[in-house]
C-alpha cells in the first residue's frame, strides 16, 4: 500500500510539473516579445485566418507570343512569357511554406492566394530556382512538375530536389551559363552573385543563391532572386540593357543584411540599367516585422518622379514590356 502511495505521488508530481511547464510555456508565448514567441503567436493567429483571393486574375492564354509578358503570381513566384517560352521562377503555390510535419506544414501562411493555381498554368518550359529557402524552393509545388521540366537552380541544391520528379536539373554557380533549346527557340540563362545566404534548415550545408539574366532574341530581363543591397548589381550593366528587373522589396526589417529595402531595390535596378522594375517578395507571407503594405507604398514613393517605371503593384497583375 505504501509503495502504491509513493508511486501515485510521484506520478502526481510529474503530472503537476508537466502542467506547470505547459502553463509557463503558454504564458511565455502569450506575453514575451522575443522573436520566437511572436512567431508562435503569429502561427496560432494564422490558423484561424482565411486566405484572401488574388486581387487580379491573369489570363496567360491571351498573352502574345511576340512580346515579353511578366506576371506576379505571389511572393517571389513569377510567370514569364518570353517570346513564346514560358518560364516560372521560384514556384510556391502552397498555403503554407515551411517544414513538413506529416499532419501539416509549420511555417508562414499566405495572406493572398496565388493568382493562378498550378492546374491553371500554361505548359512550363523552364523552372528557375534562386536558392533553397523554403519560400523559394517549395517542394510540394515542385513535386507537381513532370520529370522532363528543364530546371535551373543554384550550386549545391540538387539534393533538396531529390524528393521531386525533376530529372533535367542544372546547377549554376555564379557566372555559370546554360541554354534551353526547344522547337520555339533558345533561352540563354546566366547566373550572377547576389547578397543573401542559402542554407536550408535543418542542414548546415552552405548552398548557393543566385540571381539570373535571361536572354532571348536580343532582349534581356533580370531576375534578382533574393538579395540585400550590394554593389554587385553595378557589374550587370554591361550585360544589358534589361527590359525589366524583377526585384525583391520586402522582409527587410530586421533582415536588412539579406533583404533590400524598396529604395535599395530601385538603386540596384538603376545600377543594372533596367528600364522597368517588377516588385516581388512582399504582401504574400509575413516573414518580417514591417507592415505588409509598407514595401509597395515605399516603392511608389521612391519612384514618384518616374512612376511609369513601376511595372505592377498587385498580386496577379501582368506587365507587357513595350516593343522597342
Amino acid at each position: 500500500m505504501q509503495r502504491n502511495r509513493r508511486k501515485f505521488m510521484k506520478c502526481l508530481l510529474a503530472g503537476a510539473g508537466t502542467a506547470t511547464a505547459a502553463a509557463c510555456g503558454a504564458w511565455w508565448a502569450g506575453v514575451s516579445e522575443r522573436r520566437a514567441a511572436r512567431w508562435l503567436r503569429q502561427m496560432m493567429a494564422d490558423a484561424k485566418r482565411g486566405i484572401a483571393p488574388p486581387p487580379v486574375r491573369p489570363k496567360p492564354e491571351q498573352w502574345s507570343d511576340n512580346q515579353i509578358t511578366i506576371c506576379w503570381l505571389g511572393h517571389a513566384t513569377v510567370l514569364i512569357n518570353f517570346y513564346g517560352l514560358h518560364i516560372l521562377a521560384d514556384p510556391a503555390f502552397s498555403d503554407r511554406v515551411g517544414i513538413a510535419l506529416g499532419l501539416g506544414t509549420a511555417g508562414p501562411k499566405r495572406y493572398i492566394a496565388p493568382a493562378l493555381r498550378f492546374h491553371e498554368l500554361p505548359p512550363i518550359d523552364v523552372v528557375l530556382l534562386s536558392h533553397a529557402h523554403m519560400d523559394h524552393m517549395d517542394l510540394p509545388s515542385l513535386r507537381r512538375f513532370p520529370p522532363a521540366t528543364f530546371t535551373v537552380t543554384a550550386k549545391t541544391t540538387c539534393d533538396v530536389l531529390e524528393s521531386t520528379h525533376l530529372q533535367q536539373i542544372t546547377e549554376l554557380p555564379w557566372g555559370g551559363r546554360t541554354t534551353f533549346r526547344c522547337g520555339k527557340g533558345e533561352l540563354e540563362i546566366e547566373s550572377f552573385e547576389v547578397k543573401h545566404w542559402g542554407q536550408r534548415w535543418p542542414s548546415e550545408l552552405h548552398r548557393g543563391y543566385n540571381g539570373y539574366v535571361l536572354r532571348r532574341e536580343g532582349k534581356a530581363i533580370l531576375f534578382g532572386g533574393d538579395t540585400a543591397h550590394t554593389p554587385l548589381f553595378s557589374g550587370l550593366r554591361s550585360r544589358g540593357p534589361f527590359e525589366a528587373a524583377i526585384m525583391p522589396i520586402g522582409a527587410y526589417r530586421p533582415w536588412i543584411w539579406s533583404h533590400c529595402t524598396p529604395e535599395q531595390a530601385v538603386e540596384l535596378a538603376n545600377w543594372a540599367g533596367a528600364r522597368y522594375l517588377v516588385p516581388v517578395h512582399h504582401q504574400t507571407f509575413r516573414l518580417s516585422e514591417e507592415p505588409l503594405t509598407e514595401p509597395i507604398e515605399r516603392l511608389k514613393e521612391a519612384l514618384q518622379r518616374e512612376p511609369e517605371r513601376l511595372a505592377l503593384r498587385q498580386v496577379g497583375e501582368s506587365f507587357r514590356c513595350p516593343q522597342t
